[in-house]
């Protein structure tokens, strides 16, 4: 039987999702769904060429940015001391973690006319691969992963700031770093800037667990990092990894008609995601003290790019690390893969305080992605234009929602400034005007645009049939879907042709012109997310969802450091309240191993606990260690094995665990996003009834 943890391993795990994309095998079901010759060049036998719509839109691009501004590639090149060898970094599994290969393309002098111009250009900038010198004593390894790690000359060894996804391309930098400076000095502490993947994952390629543990190396972190570490991929864990595919279109190969890079980086290396424990955490808003002698003062910012973050100040070199709260790019105020909304005025105050704090002095400002800027001035410029970009999203966007304009409506009103506009660190690389200012209505009022026709909607598969009729059926709909699509009206075409296609979801000349659509908006979208999103929706219309053999990524380290609490929040929503209508009990978990106690009570059809309580008058009792529990988690063991082979007790009526078992469903990675994708065939994977599928670890 498969499991769901199988299929989980099948899946590109970025985020969270770390696979390399283009790797996914189609099926044969899917694979007879490919009829005409390919568009030369186009990796999809039904690929189609920019229209001539398209072509304007690029072409007004590349007409009216500020090209002739290259600062950006005299900074991204500044400091090189040596270029990776090696296009490849394997896995110890086998397979190929990190393939910079793939993205040769973009070295050469072509102006694609499938890629927005702006996108290709912040694409050009992060083919950098190799080590790099920020100032004498503070070093940068660039290009092996999404994420950049640095590495600060401590009095006795390295200090590693944020250790990529995975362990393998990790360990090939500190390599990088060791064969040109340094030789073999130790790493004596990691530094993790905040809670999301692509900043500690890679932190079993740097040190050894043990040494941790024995206190020659200290792991530091800002408040609350465990907590938002597991828990920003548990509850909704299951759809983030499935929107994943398409903000990172996981499943499309590196080439100008596909995924073209990722705005922050080029992608995400697919290897072992590991991560150990901080040992020592900032608490106060401000705080300073040495870390292995070197003078560091950390500056607390939660809920900005991360629930859990922290800028840090190295005053006696005069250098500011803004982790990911700036880079070269706007960020995401709200993520397509799924995130609670960000807040963008926050953001902007904590952007100003460390303008003031350490910015007026800072000679040098690096981050957790792109490449370092240099000189004071320059520094304070670009921290007042990132300040201003958030402020004015959260600002007027509130000034158009005073005014009436809708979440249904802002992304066709609000645009950023042009004084930031002009400004390439202000383009939309990650986070767009579009989707963000719908994001700042989202935070505050919510989804509903106040027309009470949308209050309670329709389901779009249940309203799209009366659409369809009234507009005289689905040969009209298509006849007037490709007129729209042959004069560039996309959007007017997918208002249409998506009725259709949720009406009738195995009309594949609706679908296939659908996908013609999408086509044309990704490629003239300058954000990568938008980009991945639209080709994505392009390809599973086109060929259904794939299913093919992914490396495995999953991390044991992220199934133990998930709190018990947690663990049973998760329960709580793997399990389906119908199926236990009429049911009531109590129960008490109880750890001795970690002296964790919870009171644990099914009423209502909803289950629910509270930690360091236990009821005098159970209906059962499950005595487990913390350790034992964890196979139960991880899939590995059933619960009612640990209880068989006399690890786990059981006190009280054991019919119990059976009802909670038979409620617990399985969440199904490859549901079906866009309407008859999924394989008629498909078996959905089944997971143990009290296994913690959590999400893959949330990556930005």
């Amino acid at each position: 039987m498969t499991t769901r943890r199988d299929v989980l391993k099948a899946i590109p795990t970025v985020g969270t999702a770390f696979a390399v994309s283009g790797s996914v095998l189609l099926d044969e079901a899917a694979a007879q769904t490919q009829e005409a010759a390919p568009l030369e060049g186009h990796f999809h036998p039904k690929g189609k060429a920019p229209s001539e719509h398209t072509l304007k839109v690029l072409d007004e691009a590349r007409r009216t940015l500020p090209f002739s501004d290259t600062e950006d590639f005299e900074e991204q090149q500044r400091g090189l001391i040596a270029e990776m060898p090696d296009k490849k970094i394997m896995a110890d599994a086998g397979h190929v973690a990190w393939d910079k290969e793939r993205f040769d393309f973009l070295n050469t002098d072509t102006d694609f006319d499938s890629i927005h111009p702006s996108m290709q250009r912040i694409s050009r900038l992060n083919q950098n691969y190799g080590l790099y010198e920020v100032i004498p004593g503070i070093y940068q390894v660039r290009g092996f992963d999404l994420s950049d790690v640095s590495f600060v000359r401590g009095k006795t060894g390295w200090i590693v700031i944020d250790p990529l996804v995975s362990a393998e391309p990790a360990r090939a930098a500190l390599a990088l770093l060791r064969e040109h400076v340094g030789g073999d000095l130790p790493v004596t502490a990691v530094i993790y800037s905040h809670s999301h993947g692509d900043h500690w994952g890679g932190v079993r390629g740097v040190v050894d667990e043990a040494d941790v543990r024995a206190g020659k190396v200290e792991i530091i972190a800002p408040r609350d990092f465990m907590e938002h570490t597991i828990s920003e991929n548990v509850y909704a864990g299951n759809a983030m990894n499935r929107r994943l595919f398409y903000q990172y279109g996981l499943l499309l190969p590196a080439s100008p008609h596909g995924y073209a890079g990722q705005g922050l980086g080029q992608g995400v290396s697919a290897g072992q995601v590991g991560l150990i424990a901080p040992t020592r955490i900032v608490e106060d808003d401000i705080e300073e003290f040495e870390v292995d002698g070197v003078r560091m003062i950390f500056q607390n910012t939660p809920g900005t790019e991360a629930p859990s973050n922290m800028n840090t100040y190295l005053p006696d070199m005069k250098a500011l690390w803004m982790a990911e709260n700036v880079t070269a790019t706007v960020h995401n105020i709200y993520t397509l893969r799924g995130a609670p909304v960000r807040d963008p005025l926050r953001w902007s105050k904590y952007i100003s305080r460390a303008l003031h704090l350490y910015g007026e002095e800072a000679e040098v400002m690096f981050y957790s992605h792109h490449w370092p800027r240099w000189g004071n001035d320059r520094i304070q410029s670009i921290l007042r234009d990132q300040r201003d970009v958030y402020a004015n999203m959260n600002n007027q966007v509130l000034h158009f929602v005073n005014k009436g304009v809708t979440i249904n409506q802002i992304h066709n009103v609000y645009e950023f400034p042009k004084g930031l506009q002009d400004k390439w660190h202000c383009r939309g690389y990650h986070g767009s005007a579009a989707h963000n200012s719908r994001g700042v209505v989202q935070r505050y009022i919510g989804f509903w645009d106040c027309n009470p026709a949308t209050l309670i909607p329709l389901s779009p598969e249940d309203s799209a049939p009366l659409y369809v009729e009234m507009m005289g059926g689905s040969d009209a709909i298509i006849a007037r879907g490709a007129e729209l699509h042959d004069k560039g009206d996309y959007m007017l075409a997918t208002e249409i042709l998506n009725k259709l296609v949720q009406a009738e979801p195995r009309n594949m000349a609706a679908r296939n012109l659908l996908a013609d659509v999408y086509e044309q908006l990704g490629y003239q979208q300058e954000n990568p997310g938008l980009r991945n999103s639209f080709l994505s929706g392009a390809f599973e219309l086109r060929t259904g969802i794939p299913e093919g053999d992914i490396p495995d990524t999953s991390s044991p380290d992220v199934i133990r450091a998930m709190s018990t609490e947690l663990f049973l929040n998760f329960l709580a929503i793997k399990m389906d309240g119908r199926k236990v209508d009429g049911h009531e009990f109590t129960m008490n978990l109880i750890t001795p191993d970690n002296g964790e106690k919870f009171l644990v009570e099914l009423r209502n059809s909803t289950l629910t606990n509270v930690e360091g309580f236990i009821s005098g008058t159970p209906d059962v009792t499950l005595t487990i260690n913390r350790l034992d529990l964890e196979p139960v988690m991880a899939g590995e063991k059933t619960l009612d094995a640990q209880i068989a082979d006399g690890v786990a007790t059981l006190d009280g009526d054991p019919t119990i665990l059976g009802v909670l078992a038979q409620a617990m469903v399985d969440f199904d990675p490859f549901f079906e996003v866009l309407p008859g994708t999924r394989d008629p065939h498909h078996v959905e994977a089944h997971s143990d009834a009290f296994e913690a599928v959590t999400g893959l670890p949330a990556i930005e």
